[in-house]
């Protein structure tokens, strides 16, 4: 077979192109079709570890989830090339799934003649064994400075002769000059691949949108084919940055599409949240979107802080949550220039919840050491007595485990319980089966004098992937998708789950009845033809 191709465009990052693919992908699966997702380069610090040729390798978090709404195992092709930021002027570059040393070490332009053959081999091997392929593509394909070393946008829609939709974000104003000046800046050639306009992210009286997409389709012979209404709450966790505070503040709230679009799936109504999370956002931050389904439990206020201020009023079992960074050394000087290092410790100080995950755990131990220019030298925040060591080689891989089953924490006045003790914010996990992932460069080990000193870090899982300080309210682990996980999930929140975290299937379907709802009739299918 070979599969038909039909590829989401934007205007700009950030209009909507992601989650439409997602929704496309689970569209065409449910008519029966064998669908792929593809994006030839993302560039994101979200990834998800996948089959390869190699064992297994890195894609996007965007495709990984796309290729679940498509019914189809995720796999590096449906994301060949990817770009993970660790500074402003520097990524580290993933070909087909393994770091390229390589590639990294070459200037942008420098590396498209390199890439192409493989981006092209990958987009051949999908549709090869699909009938529909749904690309996204990056940015807006009118970026002319780089429209010579194109290998994402029209590139790849010429490659495969794909059906183009444009989507713009409209609730950013000047949507319909956003459209027409994307498609007026591209060749002929490429106009006639753009099929339809979509307007997303629309709030109010969309009959006062006339005359503009006639007009608009008298100028271009391109129609509007589907205004999408505003939704906050879609489920799919966002691929290129924090959630924005509408959508931060406001958990609980089930994930379905806006009123009248798709009936109510069930699920318990919202509740005035009662505790939080504060997860810091620092500059590198990876892999935020393991914190999705944090989201969507009732009574839980998940919120992103940038400053000491943004902490105050956390009570002892309130969290804090060092996620993952793509650059740890850079990231905890950013910590500390901030004054959240003392916050931090405060909270920790009080008994209160931090938990460590990935680049956070390394933060909270007492040093890192590089001695191969991976990602720097730096003193840790001193609340583990951990160092970690940076090692050239990635570890990337899916990881099965147990949390310990005695958490042996510590109680107020020195003795120790032969179980886990019931005010360790953690200890609810003991003896706990999870899965997950690990994406990271280093070892990470118990610091001997400290230990010989009395001062011992307990692992809470098994391999050294994790542990806690005596006291019990301060973890790290290595372990990504704790979160995701449903054993953790309800070990951690099982009294207010009540059904309320929507699974992964209903968040797709639901995109896909939005879309459907919300679409041109026939649009969909003649995409196809």
């Amino acid at each position: 077979m070979t599969a038909k191709c039909v590829m989401v465009l934007g205007t700009t990052s950030g209009a909507g192109k992601s989650w439409l693919t997602t929704a496309l992908c689970r569209y065409y699966a449910r008519q029966g079709l064998k669908v792929a997702p593809f994006k030839a380069q993302n560039m994101s610090n979200n990834a998800r570890v996948v089959a390869s040729d190699n064992g297994q390798g890195e894609i996007g978090s965007a495709q990984y989830f796309q290729a679940l709404a498509a019914n189809a195992v995720p796999d590096v092709r449906m994301n060949p090339l990817l770009l993970k930021p660790e500074r402003d002027t520097h990524s580290q570059v993933v070909l087909m799934g393994q770091v390229s040393a390589e590639l990294t070490a070459l200037p942008w332009r420098g590396r498209s003649l390199l890439v192409w053959p493989h981006i092209a081999a990958a987009l051949d091997a999908l549709r090869a064994e699909n009938d529909v392929v749904v690309i996204e593509g990056a940015g807006s394909p009118a970026e002319i400075n780089l429209s010579s070393s194109d290998i994402v946008n029209m590139r790849v829609a010429k490659y495969c002769n794909a059906a183009c939709l444009l989507v713009t974000d409209i609730d950013r104003g000047g949507a319909f000059a956003h459209l027409y000046g994307t498609w007026a800046l591209l060749p002929e050639d490429e106009r006639a691949l753009i099929k339809g306009f979509v307007l997303n992210k629309f709030r109010g009286d969309a009959t006062l949108l006339a005359p503009a997409p006639q007009m608009l389709q008298d100028l271009t012979r391109v129609p509007t084919v589907a205004t999408l209404p505003m939704w906050w709450h879609h489920g799919l966790p966002e691929e290129d940055g924090v959630f924005d505070m509408a959508t931060t503040l406001c958990t609980g709230v089930s994930s379905l599409p806006p009123e009248g679009a798709l009936a109510a799936r069930g699920g318990a109504a919202p509740r005035v949240p009662v505790s939080r999370v504060a997860v810091v956002a620092y500059p590198r931050i990876s892999n935020l979107d393991e914190f999705q389904p944090l989201k969507n439990i009732p009574g839980l206020r998940l919120q992103w802080v940038h400053s000491p201020s943004e902490l105050s009023g956390l009570k002892p079992t309130d969290w804090i949550i060092l996620p993952g960074s793509k650059h740890t050394s850079g990231d905890l000087a950013w910590l500390r220039s901030q004054g959240l290092d003392a916050a931090v410790a405060r909270h920790a100080g009080q008994g209160g919840a931090v938990l460590g995950v990935c680049g956070g755990l390394q933060m909270l131990g007492e040093a890192l050491i590089d001695t191969h220019g991976i990602d720097g030298n730096a003193p840790g925040l001193g609340l583990l007595p951990l160092v970690t060591v940076f090692a050239q080689d990635k570890t990337v891989r899916h990881t099965s485990t147990r949390f310990v089953a005695d958490f042996g924490c510590a109680h107020a006045d020195g003795g120790t319980p032969a179980v886990a003790d019931a005010q360790s914010p953690w200890g609810c996990l003991a003896g706990v089966s999870v899965s997950g992932y690990e994406i990271h460069h280093g070892e990470t080990r118990q610091h001997v004098a400290m230990a010989v000193a009395g001062d011992v870090a307990h692992a809470v899982l098994p391999d050294k992937l994790g542990w806690r300080n005596a006291r019990g309210n301060v973890m790290g682990i290595y372990l990504h998708g704790l979160f995701e996980d449903p054993n953790a999930l309800q070990a951690l929140f099982g009294a207010q789950l009540q059904g309320a975290v929507p699974t992964l299937d209903t968040v797709f379907d639901g995109l896909a009845d939005f879309i459907e709802a919300n679409f041109d009739a026939g649009v969909l299918r003649d995409l196809l033809n």
